[in-house]
């Protein structure tokens, strides 16, 4: 797994092999920033579920202000530092191990306020639903901002989340993406 685009491009990331993790394809993070674009840049970026960090990784190369990573996991936790720490970023990170959805709880708390959010629950549960939801009720978003939701290709996407309104659909065989946009 390596940085695809932006400032740190070709730049190898330590990797997580295991069932019990399953990273975004680099084919599929690539369309991913092609559709986000210039959005990245000066972005506060929020990764939930971030297994390894490699999608808040890529928006730091390619220009966001600010990423911070949620994982449950101690180990993923472990691994998105020591690619924080290779690729030069711990001064523009937050490492947050816990709950991705109590993790909203408190960052809306805080008055946090992110420009891009990137969902990667684990398939076959429902914690993306929750996220997606609690991301619209409580909305630590600013106005505009785009929530990117990972799913399994068979699930069907709910076209409100309080706030946030679905906008497009992309599909890259068994990974669909979803696309919101925060409401003004």
């Amino acid at each position: 797994m390596r940085i695809i685009g932006g400032e740190k491009r070709g730049h190898k990331l330590t990797e997580w092999h295991g069932a019990d993790i399953r990273p975004l394809r680099d084919r599929v993070r690539t369309a991913l920033f092609d559709i986000l674009g210039q959005r990245v840049v000066g972005a506060e970026f929020l990764d939930l579920f971030a297994g390894t960090g490699a999608v808040g990784l890529e928006a730091l190369s390619r220009g966001a202000r600010a990423a911070t990573f949620v994982d449950s996991s101690g180990k993923a936790i472990r691994i998105i530092r020591e690619n924080l720490r290779r690729l030069g970023y711990q001064d523009r990170a937050q490492v947050i191990k816990g709950d991705a959805v109590e993790a909203v709880r408190k960052l809306a708390r805080k008055g946090k306020k992110f420009d891009l959010v990137f969902v990667g629950a684990p398939y076959g549960g429902d914690l993306a639903l929750r996220a997606t939801t609690l991301l619209g009720e409580l909305a630590p978003l600013s106005p505009g901002a785009t929530v990117v939701v990972e799913v399994f290709h068979k699930a069907q996407p709910g076209e409100c989340y309080g706030h946030l309104e679905l906008e497009s659909v992309r599909e890259y065989g068994e990974t669909k993406l979803l696309f919101y946009r925060r409401r003004a």
